[in-house]
């Protein structure tokens, strides 16, 4: 099984939410995958619509109790 890095933009404001997230991924190799921790509505919304447009794959979006949301992407390219 593949580890998870984790790419933590909990306290970052749209649009530098996907900034981070942008650069974390790239520097990731093609298939790896990441966990990417984030609050808030708007990065809930912005982040995995930008990661598909980037060609990346949205494994799985999880809401969590305490107001954050967890999505993991498996990286494009290879």
């Amino acid at each position: 099984m593949n580890d998870l890095t984790i790419i933590d933009v909990q306290r970052e404001q749209c649009p530098m939410t996907y900034v981070r997230v942008k650069l974390g991924l790239e520097a990731l190799p093609a298939g790896a995958l990441a966990l990417i921790v984030l609050r808030g509505e708007q990065p809930k919304k912005n982040v995995p619509q930008s990661a598909r447009e980037d060609g990346h794959e949205i494994v799985w979006i999880e809401d969590l109790p305490d107001g954050r949301t967890e999505i993991v992407v498996r990286v494009a390219g290879g």
